[in-house]
């Protein structure tokens, strides 16, 4: 039965060609030399200068040899110049950065704020008292009328509740009317200061 079955492919030999593979032919390679006069092929490419690096001339092989004897790719260069493209060529002309640590990065940030009298050292980790030293005191923030309560009692946003409560007795003992023979003209300015005092008080500031 093996000998009565014979395998027939339905494809036979199929290939692809790659793309562009057409262009490549005989008159893809018939490109003439572009040196004047000269009809042979132009198989051999050479840069057009120095700043056209990408676009080239086409020689057959005899022009291209003469065309390379007379090429001086630094033609024209300063000493200046020629200097530079040499230190460029070191890295193949491409862009490099030093392993130095830049001005902005955070550790010599840190660092500079370490040297300089360790001024950012909040916790203390360099030296004892320091951090307490060096620590900006805090902004206090006050609403409107906070900011009122202590203008009625005279005193300056930053005061702290000590010298809040001494000017809340002082003003209470100028305005009252037992403090004024029974003067009761003043009782409009008490209310003020009391009410004050008491804006503070619940705010944790008295």
């Amino acid at each position: 039965m093996a000998s009565a079955f014979h395998y027939r492919p339905k494809f036979v030999d199929i290939r692809a060609s790659r793309p562009g593979a057409a262009a490549k032919g005989p008159a893809a390679r018939a490109r003439a030399c572009d040196h004047a006069g000269c009809a042979d092929a132009g198989e051999h490419r050479a840069p057009k200068s120095r700043e056209r690096a990408n676009d080239f001339w086409y020689f057959c092989q005899a022009h291209a040899a003469e065309y390379n004897r007379r090429w001086n790719y630094f033609a024209g260069m300063s000493a200046e110049e020629y200097d530079a493209h040499l230190r460029a060529e070191e890295a193949g002309h491409r862009p490099t950065w030093t392993f130095r640590a830049s001005k902005r990065d955070r550790l010599s940030a840190a660092m500079r704020n370490f040297q300089g009298g360790r001024r950012a050292d909040p916790h203390g980790l360099f030296g004892k008292g320091e951090a307490q030293a060096a620590r900006a005191p805090r902004v206090r923030e006050l609403t409107r009328l906070q900011i009122l309560a202590f203008e009625v009692l005279l005193l300056d946003e930053t005061a702290d509740a000590a010298a809040v409560r001494a000017s809340y007795a002082e003003l209470v003992k100028r305005y009252h009317p037992d403090s004024n023979g029974g003067d009761r003209s003043a009782e409009a300015q008490l209310t003020r200061v009391i009410r004050a005092y008491q804006a503070l008080k619940s705010a944790g500031l008295a």
